[in-house]
């Protein structure tokens, strides 16, 4: 078994008027969220799969599907708890995330610091360990035309 895995998350939801935007569990002032069967946080989302990736654990979908009225609005903070869980079973440490929102509107810059916290936070991990970076579409495609938004993420786990 490798002491050293890497694994590779990315998830993309519908913009929707009426939801709240979550993103890394923190709630940005939007006029519009991310339309999903549970809060629909697509950063935490893509942390998770990555997670499970670099695991060999399966993805989200497998753990958490979207079928089951049990995660109808469900905190995918809670999501990713599960997966830094089943890392930790397996005999992994997170090393580090380094992960991406993109998504034309709103500026999210001044969210950085909150949303690194939370993450840090709920993986267990120093502020150091998480980076959380935004980029835009620039008008291009599903997200930048203002349709969609996408998170992608990249982990680093280590044999404990």
């Amino acid at each position: 078994m490798s002491d050293v895995r890497i694994g590779q998350g990315w998830d993309v939801h519908r913009i929707a008027p009426g939801r709240p935007m979550i993103l890394g569990g923190v709630v940005i002032p939007s006029d519009f969220g991310l339309e999903g069967h549970s809060d629909a946080d697509i950063l935490s989302h893509a942390i998770t799969d990555a997670l499970l990736g670099a695991a060999g654990l399966g993805d989200i979908g497998m753990h958490f599907p979207d079928t089951d009225p049990r995660w109808e609005g469900g905190d995918s903070l809670m999501f990713l708890r599960h997966a830094r869980d089943l890392v930790s079973a397996n005999g992994y440490q997170i090393a580090n995330v380094d992960s991406t929102v993109i998504l034309e509107r709103p500026k999210l810059k001044d969210h950085r610091a909150a949303i690194r916290g939370k993450l840090a936070e709920t993986l267990g991990l120093g502020v150091d360990q998480v980076s959380v970076k935004f980029k835009t579409a620039e008008r291009l495609g599903p997200v930048g035309e203002g349709l969609s938004a996408e998170a992608q993420a990249v982990v680093l786990l280590s044999r404990k």
